[in-house]
């Protein structure tokens, strides 16, 4: 085997390990918006919940299309990321209605800046992909609105979210790492190989130093102090 084309055969498996834990992490946001729809104390919010959950579905689909469009099965690629992303929810579920608002805003905000900022060094067509699924659904102006009149309603809320919107910068980080390592063709497209350069410390850094400002955003539209 050359050396461009074990690259290329690097890279390959790569996206699709980076496809494969994105594509489960649409199905587990669908089920668990529709799971949190039941917390909704209005019709209007569970109306809202369920189409945030209709846009994740959506989104598991075209990355399920373009897993197959690369020759693998999407089955197949998911299951490694089954146990870890479960244990992610396990270990972060909701007690109530606003601490899922705040996890489906901050949490799932925190996973799509990292996958953005890895999507960075794919090919086009992967990279412009994980962008589109990566993108605001435009629900999340419902969530500010909702967080921001709970806490104006009872000030008291504002700082058990604010704490819980910590806990989850620190799970959702500790959980991308941990997946990372855990997966030799995303350990190579984030550190490199022989073959392939990746992300050099600073950039690494860097990276983590953008989705940690991201977050403080996040929290501060949230009327929230991270």
């Amino acid at each position: 085997m050359t050396e461009g084309t074990q690259e290329s055969a690097e890279m390959r498996a790569a996206v699709i390990e980076l496809l494969g834990v994105l594509a489960y992490g649409e199905i587990t946001a669908f089920e668990r918006l529709a799971e949190d729809a039941k917390m909704a104390p209005t019709v209007d919010d569970k109306a809202a919940l369920a189409a945030m959950a209709v846009a994740e579905f959506q989104h598991y689909t075209m990355l399920r299309d373009r897993i197959s469009a690369l020759g693998a099965d999407p089955a197949a690629a998911m299951d490694p990321f089954i146990v870890p992303l479960d244990e992610f929810h396990v270990h972060t579920a909701p007690a109530d209605w606003l601490e899922g608002l705040v996890k489906a805003y901050v949490g799932d905000g925190i996973a799509a800046d990292f996958y953005r900022e890895v999507a960075a060094h794919l090919d086009a067509v992967s990279r412009d992909l994980i962008v589109e699924v990566q993108r605001d659904t435009g629900h999340s102006a419902f969530v500010v609105d909702a967080v921001r009149a709970a806490i104006e309603h009872d000030p008291k809320v504002a700082g058990r979210l604010a704490l819980w919107g910590r806990r989850l910068m620190g799970e959702a980080l500790s959980q991308a790492q941990r997946v990372a390592a855990e997966r030799d063709a995303l350990s190579t497209m984030l550190v490199g190989s022989g073959t392939s350069p990746g992300f050099d410390l600073a950039e690494i850094g860097q990276m983590f130093n953008r989705i940690t400002e991201a977050h403080q955003k996040r929290m501060a539209l949230l009327g929230l102090a991270s």
